[in-house]
């Protein structure tokens, strides 16, 4: 079931959130909004689809600080940062660390609409990445020990004879492993085994 992207808005100013939220729903986006970082951090379903709009300046954690404890725990959400108090060490902090967008308040509210729209393409797009990975990783996980190595020998561009030469197998027992990779990575070419071994940080070096 595909869940609709969700816009997490964290700025202690009532009224900000307020005027956000507003101009969000009324474009059709599903908002969310909190006060202080941490009712955002104690949030347990704060990891869904979508992008984060996140005020800069908060009492006790404020962006940067959350911005940073979302990165170490391995969050991938898109954030657009706000600041009523822009500083320029600030905002390349943040741009630095990560965040897409950096705006001063008031925000112009179709710059601000197109900066969500962005960052919510960009997040279902890491996470349509991050979900071929795994399937990727659950591949090469099916190959047993010989076959990762026929693997790793292929894809950096031995031939069978060296391979089998390397192994201490013959060049018939090669080519069956090297079959039984190609139908368990689910490839028919050795182009597309190369581009999917690149992604998993496959290979060993030629000598």
């Amino acid at each position: 079931m595909q869940i609709d992207p969700t816009v997490f808005l964290v700025d202690d100013d009532d009224g900000v959130r307020a005027s956000i939220t507003r101009l969000l729903t009324a474009s059709g986006l599903h908002v969310r909004s909190f006060a202080s970082a941490q009712e955002f951090l104690a949030d347990s379903d704060r990891d869904g689809p979508g992008c984060l709009v996140l005020d800069l300046r908060m009492p006790e954690i404020d962006g940067l600080e959350l911005q940073e404890a979302l990165r170490d725990g391995d969050s991938t959400q898109p954030i657009i940062f706000l600041t009523g108090h822009g500083g320029v060490p600030e905002s390349v902090a943040a741009m630095k660390a990560g965040a897409t967008d950096f705006f001063e308040k008031p925000a112009e509210p179709s710059e601000l609409l197109a900066a969500v729209d962005r960052a919510i393409a960009l997040d279902a797009r890491q996470r349509g990445e991050k979900l071929e990975l795994g399937d990727l990783e659950r591949r090469l996980h099916t190959l047993t020990p010989r076959e990762r190595e026929v693997f790793e020998r292929v894809v950096a561009g031995r031939l069978n004879k060296q391979i089998a030469y390397e192994l201490g197998v013959s060049e018939k027992t090669v080519k069956v492993h090297r079959g039984r990779v190609m139908e368990k990575m689910e490839t028919s070419s050795l182009a597309e085994l190369a581009r999917l071994a690149e992604r998993l940080g496959v290979g060993v070096e030629l000598t």
